[in-house]
């Protein structure tokens, strides 16, 4: 869309706009109250992660790799782990793959509970955001137990998990399940029974099922029209073929249909935690590993991939047999969402709407500018 440099404003939406989704700008270009261009800006928190792994043995690029998504660190060492994994032919314990499974949705179960509220949040409705942020809280408490760390938890390592559970934790994980089944009805009353909020979301910031394929969309962004994608049943993981489930999808493709998504998300993977709780078998959780300041791990490259509360998130790791990696890519969907989808969907777009619309494409800068 041409612009009428006498008409135009240009506006930088961010980054520290709490409509925006961490350390990114907007360039806006507005005529009257519509946007007509958009550019995002990134570079905000620019740390090399991929250049770094390079030149850091196997084993220490773990705290480097829960940092490219702080609200959801486990799909990131899921994903670096399994490209060890496969290129050093581990074979994993079966009781430290139910227990990774486990961490990997508690981790989304908190994330989409974040994701909620702060849709609510970014049209004026603190309430839902003050709610997803403190019953994310309870989910960073089990967490925390498991690891000692409340954000990062480097919990999942090549060759199974750090430590075995502790006593009486699956216990702790169903009180918190409970108290946040308790809370969703009122989540619902709140948002998706809200006038206000269906006319801020329904119709707007519609995703067209044709850009799905040409754009590469993965997530919730695919499911809210109507694909049915996800990894964890597309090209399964851990024990993801043993559980019983379907994928969520909506139709309309638009910032509701989204919202809805991720709503559905987090009661599938309450369900999706009771089921492994109730699974999970006895046995070791690791195998020994070699000197890890001495561990070469064989040539040969591989791509790994699992499902993030955002969708595919996949590793290209390769080795040249050395101590360190030969080269680390880390694909995540923020790159699409955050980039080529937001700059095409700006356009059109009410500049009331466009901390509604960012919110809703769950963006992750650091997966950006990594």
């Amino acid at each position: 869309m041409r612009t009428d440099p006498q008409k135009t404003v240009r506006l930088f939406f961010g980054p520290q706009h709490p409509g925006v989704t961490g350390n990114m700008s907007v360039e806006l270009w507005v005529e009257g109250d519509e946007v007509t261009k958009g550019i995002s800006r990134v570079g905000y928190l620019h740390r090399g992660f991929e250049k770094l792994m390079e030149r850091r043995l196997w084993i220490q690029n773990f705290p480097l790799v829960c940092r490219m998504c702080v609200p959801e660190t486990d799909v990131n060492e899921a994903c670096y782990a399994e490209a060890l994994e496969l290129l050093a032919g581990i074979d994993v314990p079966v009781r430290a793959r139910w227990l990774r499974a486990l961490v990997l949705e508690l981790a989304r179960l908190g994330v989409n509970l974040m994701s909620l509220g702060g849709q609510g949040g970014t049209i004026g409705l603190g309430t839902a955001a003050q709610w997803g942020i403190t019953y994310r809280d309870f989910v960073l408490d089990l967490l925390e137990e498991l690891s000692g760390g409340r954000i990062y938890h480097m919990f999942i390592l090549p060759g199974g998990v750090r430590r075995d559970i502790p006593s009486g934790f699956f216990s702790r994980v169903e009180t918190v399940l409970e108290t946040i089944e308790e809370r969703l009805p009122e989540f619902d009353r709140l948002l998706f029974d809200n006038a206000v909020f269906q006319t801020r979301t329904q119709g707007i910031g519609v995703i067209r099922p044709e850009w799905v394929d040409e754009l590469g969309l993965v997530g919730p962004m695919a499911r809210a029209c109507g694909f049915a994608r996800d990894v964890r049943q597309d090209d399964a993981y851990e024990i993801y073929d043993q559980l019983a489930f379907d994928v969520v999808t909506e139709t309309g493709g638009d910032i509701f249909a989204r919202a809805l998504v991720r709503r559905r998300d987090i009661a599938l993977s309450i369900d999706l935690i009771r089921q492994i709780m109730k699974r999970t078998p006895d046995g070791p959780v690791a195998v020994q590993l070699p000197n890890l300041t001495r561990w070469r791990i064989p040539a040969g490259e591989v791509y790994a991939k699992v499902e993030s509360s955002r969708g595919e998130y996949g590793y290209y790791v390769v080795s040249d047999g050395g101590l360190r990696p030969r080269r680390v890519h880390v694909r995540g969907p923020s790159y699409v969402h955050g980039v080529t989808l937001l700059e095409r969907m700006l356009v059109g777009t009410n500049i009331a709407d466009v901390s509604n619309l960012m919110v809703s494409l769950t963006i992750c800068p650091p997966e950006i500018d990594r």
